[in-house]
């Protein structure tokens, strides 16, 4: 049987193949493109396929060994069997901020271990940013200014920067959740990129009411744990991950306490 390299091996894979997504799906922005619907209404393009193929084929050509669940195979009706470790793709996470032109997309690369991710690396193709993060090791964020680890902060004085979703900016949810608290201002954009500023310790919460998928969280998570913050259910319990359909419940994302 192949042997499975070391998590650090694994994600330094997992960073180079998101770049190389960013890369393609920056491409497919220049060249104009068509966005189309799934059978779930969502959206999707040829930035979202083209990636995907990449992500998939790098990762099943490096490590054979271990299954690779993506989004749009999914969406086509091919499931592969996770078992206990497996990979979670979201080639383009924020597919409707990439359609209509607004910088809050992201690709996620996330490796689960026994129900938890392990590891994962998001890219920001808009940004040229990338993150990093795995258990045992600091978090880190690669951009134009090089390498560097970063972390969760401390509420600030002044009050917390809530994350919230764009596309459901006007959930009452929100405001109901935040009562009692001191709230600087809430930000609302798409995709990992809510989960990414907490980890890096420029926001401080994320509330998440509406489903999200296993492929959205599993990448983000892994570098927000790394960087000493949590992504936990509502009342207070780990996110599982293998879930039958691979939908998330409600969570919440901190910081520092």
């Amino acid at each position: 049987m192949p042997s499975i390299p070391t998590d650090a091996a694994l994600l330094d894979l997992a960073v180079s193949l998101a770049e190389r997504a960013a890369a393609a799906i920056l491409a497919v922005k220049r060249a104009g493109f068509a966005v189309e619907s799934k059978r779930d209404t969502s959206p999707v393009t040829e930035a979202d396929r083209i990636a995907e193929a990449l992500i998939v084929e790098g990762l099943r050509a490096a490590v054979p060994a271990i299954p690779v669940v993506a989004e749009e195979e999914v969406a086509a009706g091919i499931v592969t069997a996770p078992g206990d470790v497996y990979w979670l793709v979201d080639p383009l996470d924020g597919t409707r901020e990439f359609a209509t032109g607004r910088p809050h997309y992201t690709v996620n690369i996330g490796l689960v271990r026994g129900g938890r991710p392990v590891l994962g690396a998001v890219a920001v193709p808009e940004t040229g940013e990338v993150f990093g993060g795995r258990v045992g090791a600091p978090a880190f964020k690669r951009d134009a200014a090089g390498q560097r680890a970063i972390a969760v902060r401390r509420p600030p004085q002044e009050g917390l920067v809530v994350m919230g979703s764009r596309h459901y900016a006007g959930d009452p949810r929100i405001a109901e959740f935040l009562q009692g608290r001191k709230v600087a201002r809430i930000e609302n954009i798409g995709s990992a990129v809510k989960v990414l500023r907490v980890a890096e310790g420029v926001a401080d919460l994320h509330p998440r009411f509406v489903p999200t998928m296993e492929w959205d969280t599993a990448a983000p998570q892994a570098v927000l744990e790394a960087a000493g913050g949590s992504l936990r259910l509502w009342d207070g319990g780990v996110m599982p991950y293998g879930k039958p359909g691979w939908e998330n419940p409600p969570y919440v994302v901190t910081g520092a306490a």
